[in-house]
């Protein structure tokens, strides 16, 4: 069977790609794996690579990615140019720090000498979503690629080109893409050291579910509905900036977008209008347009699902569409609701809804089933009583949520477990070694 990759904006046809054989892909595990036994032994070789040929690399085929990425899910073409930087800077804070991530680790004890070791698990395979195509991918691949593992990448079947054209990039037998759907991704987790996977929480729950049966680690980043919760001591103005912003970059399709937005009553009816005012200068249209901020969602099917949901929340609260529907676009969206909605929307779709008092705001932000990320605005003394409150992953003051390479990212409940970025994302995938050694028994 063959994969087609499409503009979602053009509807154009971009390329098509055949399907990897169950024996095809049993030979790209096995030889990765053969790869990584010698890339596994010398940290600074795999320092030197990332330095002297995967950050060049990618600097070299920065706009070709770039239009690629934006062609094959709608993304802005400048959001695909920095999400592409990020990866950059992702490569630098890895050849920077891994040395000291991964050495030995002493622990005093009656030994003569006890201390942990990380050594690579083997071969990681990385199943990946479309929204962000190279980042998504990366900042699994790079940090476990820097702990000395082999990586296999199965991409989303739309940014299939996307995928082909990072394993091109990478340049190494140690990083190879497989092209597969369904049940060939679930079987061939079997050949894997370890898996991480980023989607959503039904496919993630069947990943983990295979996973389990094989034994293998696994690492899942699964949805969110973020909570934005707007304080009443927050500069109304500049948070209604950072709303309309966290809300539609990439075209509200991130799993960390800021997604249900909490208002205290006292101060509602203005960060409405003021919200309603940044939608309204957000220019739509052709995602290769330099400048164009929100493009089409990923695909037609996806822009109907988001389309269902507007109407689903139409019959229990107010919704109010900020520019046209045209094919694959939804415009800017905002619905003012006080019913409970604990459904996650993928695209440009803001919910609002008031708080009284804080106990009330910690049992909205706390009534969806995913548990990812979290910014609360205002007072950061105020915003402080709340923090241990809220149930995330990740909580940001005064911030819209990012992923940032210096600090661990994952979420809770239905959000998914284990951590990626940091040190803590480096080391999932390695074999935590204790070693214990005295002279005399």
């Amino acid at each position: 069977m063959s994969v087609r990759t499409v503009n979602p904006y053009s509807g154009e046809k971009l390329a098509e790609f055949e399907e990897d054989s169950t024996e095809q892909i049993k030979e790209k595990f096995n030889s990765v794996s053969i790869a990584q036994k010698d890339w596994g032994k010398d940290v600074d070789e795999r320092l030197n690579y990332l330095k002297k040929s995967l950050k060049p690399s990618l600097e070299r085929n920065l706009e070709d990615l770039a239009k690629l990425m934006s062609s094959e899910m709608g993304k802005s073409i400048t959001q695909s140019r920095a999400e592409i930087n990020k990866t950059i800077r992702l490569v630098d804070y890895a050849v920077d720090n891994a040395k000291k991530f991964l050495a030995d680790e002493p622990v005093k004890t009656e030994a003569d000498r006890s201390y942990v070791r990380f050594e690579p698990l083997g071969t990681v395979f990385l199943i990946m979503p479309w929204n962000y195509p190279l980042w998504q991918a990366m900042r699994a691949a790079i940090p476990a690629m820097a702990a000395g593992n082999g990586i296999i990448l199965k991409h989303a079947s739309i940014v299939t080109g996307t995928a082909k054209k990072i394993e091109e990039i990478a340049e190494t037998d140690i990083f190879r893409t497989i092209v597969a759907r369904g049940a060939s991704s679930l079987e061939a987790i079997r050949y894997s050291d370890g898996v991480s996977f980023t989607g959503s929480t039904g496919a993630g729950s069947q990943i983990a579910q295979e996973s389990g049966k094989n034994l293998k680690k696994a690492v899942l980043e699964l949805g969110g509905s973020d909570p934005f919760i707007v304080l009443k001591s927050a500069d109304i103005e500049k948070t209604a900036k950072n709303a309309a912003f966290g809300r539609l970059q990439n075209n509200g399709q991130s799993c960390i977008a800021s997604k249900r937005f909490l208002v205290h009553e006292d101060i509602f009816d203005q960060f409405y209008e003021a919200m309603s005012e940044e939608f309204s200068k957000v220019r739509t249209g052709d995602q290769l347009s330099d400048s164009t901020f929100l493009g089409p969602l990923s695909s037609a099917e996806q822009a109907e699902t988001v389309r269902k949901q507007i109407k689903e929340l139409s019959t229990i609260g107010k919704v109010s569409e900020i520019g046209n529907h045209e094919g694959a676009i939804v415009p800017p969206t905002l619905a003012v609701t006080e019913e409970k909605y604990t459904e996650e929307v993928f695209g440009p779709v803001a919910i609002l809804k008031k708080f009284r008092n804080d106990d009330e705001c910690v049992r909205i932000a706390n009534e969806t089933p995913f548990g990812l990320g979290s910014s609360i605005w205002g007072d950061p003394e105020e915003a402080a009583r709340l923090i241990p409150e809220i149930k995330a992953g990740m909580v940001f003051v005064n911030h819209i949520v990012a992923s940032d390479p210096r600090l661990p990212f994952g979420g809770v409940k239905k959000s998914g477990y284990g951590r990626e970025l940091s040190r803590y994302g480096m080391l999932e995938f390695t074999n935590v070694k204790t070693v214990w050694s005295q002279r005399n028994p």
